[in-house]
């Protein structure tokens, strides 16, 4: 019989044609975030049971966006930059579960196909999109970290611009806010192939970096917009009051989660 290889679809005699390795999975990136308050509503009709919105600031929100270069060991990926690299936009909101405080992604965009897997693996809600952002560079017109310099940033999904950003820097800082600085909780939903049989994968996942690392962080403030959209609901999170913006280089490597319950979301 014919054993069938590959971490992920398409599963072939040899695994070189699976989208994604095995974890674990490194990643290099610049981290453009912009933190804001909203409705607390509006986050909470995001937050299935058993989960219960931020007993401080509920309705705090990050839109980040991320420049990524990836791979799995031992690396290969990096010498083939088509694999590597790519770019994403995504919400994130703070919830409670069990007296704990978690950080937990409602709404994420990407550009390669397999960001997008993996983070269905890791219980992300992640579709397509359009993503870009302004990178620095010590030379020529970019701008350089200091003070004063300026970042754009821009989402689109489906021809439809979500969300435009531009960020100014205005001193170094001693983290890169606190809307993201916890560890992620996640469901990984799949619907049963039978109809009326509700959801074969049903599980309510902690995870986060088994490894962090990261350069000195940035604060200054962000213009921020966002836009509706006939299949998006970013635009429902609307900015009502400004915190901060934040800028900061990070390397991190995921390896994994952890299975908290099964069956509980309550969701269709």
């Amino acid at each position: 019989m014919t054993s069938l290889r590959g971490y992920f679809p398409p599963k072939t005699a040899t695994g070189a044609a699976s989208l994604v390795p095995a974890p674990p999975w490194r990643y290099s990136g610049d981290l453009l975030t912009v933190e804001y308050r909203t409705d607390p509503g509006r986050v909470r009709e995001l937050l299935p049971e058993p989960l219960e919105p931020a007993a401080e600031d509920p309705g705090a929100v990050a839109l980040i966006w991320a420049d990524w270069q990836s791979c799995a060991d031992p690396g290969r990926e990096l010498l083939d930059p088509v694999r590597a690299q790519y770019k994403e936009a995504f919400a994130v909101v703070r919830c409670a579960y069990r007296g704990r405080t978690y950080t937990r992604c409602v709404f994420i965009w990407v550009d390669k196909d397999f960001a997008l897997a993996r983070g269905l693996h890791q219980g992300y809600p992640k579709k397509l999109g359009s993503i870009h952002q302004t990178r620095p560079h010590p030379y020529g017109p970019a701008p350089r970290i200091e003070a004063g310099a300026r970042f754009g940033a821009t989402l689109a999904a489906a021809d439809r611009r979500l969300a435009q950003a531009v960020v100014t820097l205005r001193g170094p800082c001693e983290t890169n806010g606190f809307v993201n600085a916890h560890p992620m909780l996640h469901h990984r939903w799949l619907p049963a192939v039978e109809k009326g049989k509700g959801l074969a994968l049903d599980e309510l996942i902690e995870s986060g970096a088994a490894s962090f690392e990261g350069g000195q962080p940035w604060t200054g403030e962000a213009e921020l917009e966002l836009f509706e959209a006939p299949t998006e609901e970013l635009a429902r999170l609307e900015v009502r009051e400004p915190i901060a913006a934040y800028y900061r280089q990070v390397g991190v490597v995921w390896d994994g989660g952890r299975l908290l319950e099964t069956g509980t979301s309550g969701a269709e």
